[in-house]
């Protein structure tokens, strides 16, 4: 009877659940300006919340009893300012003139791409890789359409997603100021909400999500720039053209899960096609070397056992995030899922672990 019982109650909850959505749906109109909201400011509050995770340890280090936290803020502030400058001044003029002389180039690179794959074709090498009926100019060019298509798709996402600079650039220093101040007490805040009898579990879940989320965006990125280096080097050794403006889009691409290291080396190999076939083998190559390095020697030591998400839920997930939520859902997507499989282990290890164990 006891059982009937919870049944019946978790089933009215469920009913309650569907029926407050229904609802919801039915004034939809009331959500938007929060949405509206919502979409201002996310891409900042993203951007704060990822320096907040690389920095927060500095500012832990510099920290000192004569040396208040804001001062130390303000200090790293300033050293950031210098290093932005010094990039200007140093690297961007490059990375500028290869932009802009590869956007010139254009027309002359796609002449040359056309001339290459035709000559291609009628040495035969392209009728080896693909099927006899199909013409292996055509179906080649198809496949480069499709993937000049996903990628203008993304790029126009990236553009759109950054696309309100000013209110980026007025709100992002602000928001991350007051996160490297106070972000430590937002966790003890959350904690202060639930009862007391789970305020200790609480306190380790924050723990776990905190550290979970610091290792992933600290080892990323340390990650990502050592992928940077071992692809810039290749690429400087095989001759490859446009070497730090395809590098600098790789390692950017390289932030989005599965998908961008497919999308990065599409435009790298088709400029190694452009140059000679060679070449694009040889990109081809560096990449795939580079990516392997990355996976099997690089990231186990960075990471550890704490990205332990198997390849397969990695690819659903980006899947899912990209179709439900767009380029947004494709960045966070990972660590949303690393904050909500934390909750749920927790969840059953409390209230259910014991009774499916004695069941």
């Amino acid at each position: 009877m006891t059982s009937l019982n919870r049944f019946i109650k978790i089933g009215i909850a469920v009913i309650l659940v569907f029926i407050i959505i229904y609802l919801g749906s039915l004034v939809s109109f009331v959500f938007k300006p929060l949405l509206s909201l919502l979409s201002i400011i996310m891409v900042p509050l993203m951007l704060a919340s990822f320096f907040y995770y690389l920095l927060r340890p500095l500012v832990n280090w510099m920290e000192r009893p004569k040396l208040n936290r804001s001062l130390v803020i303000l200090i790293i502030y300033l050293v950031i300012a210098v290093l932005f400058s010094v990039f200007i001044i140093g690297v961007f003029p490059s990375l500028r003139t290869q932009f802009f002389n590869l956007v010139n180039n254009a027309p002359n690179l796609l002449n040359a791409l056309g001339k290459q794959l035709q000559d291609l074709e009628q040495t035969g090498f392209l009728s080896k890789i693909l099927p006899e009926d199909v013409s292996p100019l055509t179906q080649l060019t198809e496949y480069l359409n499709k993937g000049f298509s996903l990628l203008s798709n993304y790029v126009a996402g990236m553009f759109s997603f950054f696309s309100n600079f000013a209110v980026i650039m007025l709100t992002f220093p602000i928001l991350l100021f007051y996160m490297l101040k106070e972000g430590d007490k937002f966790g003890q805040k959350i904690v202060s909400f639930m009862p007391k009898r789970f305020r200790e579990e609480g306190t380790k879940v924050v723990h776990d999500i905190d550290s979970a989320l610091s290792g992933f965006i600290v080892g990323r990125v340390v990650v990502n720039l050592a992928l940077g280096v071992l692809m810039f080097i290749g690429f400087l050794i095989i001759g490859l053209p446009y070497t730090l403006l395809l590098t600098v889009i790789a390692v950017i691409m390289n932030f989005i899960p599965f998908i961008g290291a497919i999308l990065s080396a599409i435009p790298i190999v088709i400029i190694g096609l452009i140059e000679s076939p060679s070449v694009a083998i040889w990109s081809l190559v560096i990449i795939l070397v580079s990516q392997q390095i990355q996976d099997n020697i690089i990231s186990p030591y960075i990471f550890g056992k704490q990205l332990d998400i198997h390849p397969l839920t990695t690819i659903i997930l980006v899947l899912v995030g990209g179709d439900a939520f767009g380029i947004i859902g494709v960045i966070v997507i990972i660590p949303v899922y690393m904050i909500v499989k934390i909750v749920v282990v927790k969840l059953y290890q409390l209230f259910f672990k014991q009774k499916w164990e004695d069941a």
